[in-house]
């Protein structure tokens, strides 16, 4: 049985439990230090405010323990704002979260006519996926290693470097399962390797 740990400081992390408590796997919340005690084989890095999120990663002395954990190869989906905390770059932005991502990625990219947006689109590995965009990210650059699993309107929306998963979209706000049990199996076989 794998164990993910969802950031719950902030943001859309309850919809995310939801998918994975009808996937059969039960996550639970990353709010204070002790919380990294359990053994967990996944992370889940939500949508909401990345400023604020990195701001109480650092407060509440989760920051390094998770980054170091993320550079040593555990699996993480980070979601618009999570995608945001994995960017190595941030354009016009000299912030760096967990910089563990080799990508440049572009805040709020879409402005505010097209704040909240839905589309279908191709993604690698998994066929047509639903994507619900809020306010949304986007990759403008991406470095060695980093594999496009998905674009929309000619802009990359989904991307992979080795088990790090950064998406533009929330998969957790549509009925599709396809992206968490994708990443429910990379936690699979990151549990198996390490054991």
């Amino acid at each position: 049985m794998i164990s993910i740990g969802i950031l719950a400081l902030q943001g859309a992390f309850a919809e995310h439990a939801q998918k994975l408590n009808r996937l059969g796997v039960d996550p639970f919340y990353i709010r204070q230090l002790s919380d990294l005690d359990n053994e967990y084989h996944g992370l889940i890095l939500p949508g909401g405010e990345s400023t604020v999120q990195g701001k109480l990663l650092k407060d509440l002395h989760l920051f390094n323990p998770l980054k170091s954990k993320i550079e040593a190869g555990l699996p993480v989906l980070g979601t618009c704002a999570g995608l945001i905390l994995l960017a190595e770059k941030l354009v016009e932005d000299e912030t760096v979260h967990f910089g563990t991502l080799p990508v440049t990625v572009q805040r709020n990219a879409y402005g505010r006519q097209l704040g909240s947006f839905e589309r279908q689109a191709h993604m690698a590995h998994l066929g047509e996926v639903p994507m619900t965009f809020i306010r949304a990210p986007y990759v403008s650059a991406i470095g060695k290693g980093v594999d496009i699993l998905a674009q929309v309107d000619g802009r990359v929306v989904a991307v992979q470097y080795q088990n790090q998963l950064g998406l533009a979209f929330h998969p957790e706000l549509t009925d599709s399962d396809v992206v968490h049990d994708y990443f429910i199996e990379l936690c699979h076989q990151y549990k198996d390797k390490a054991s």
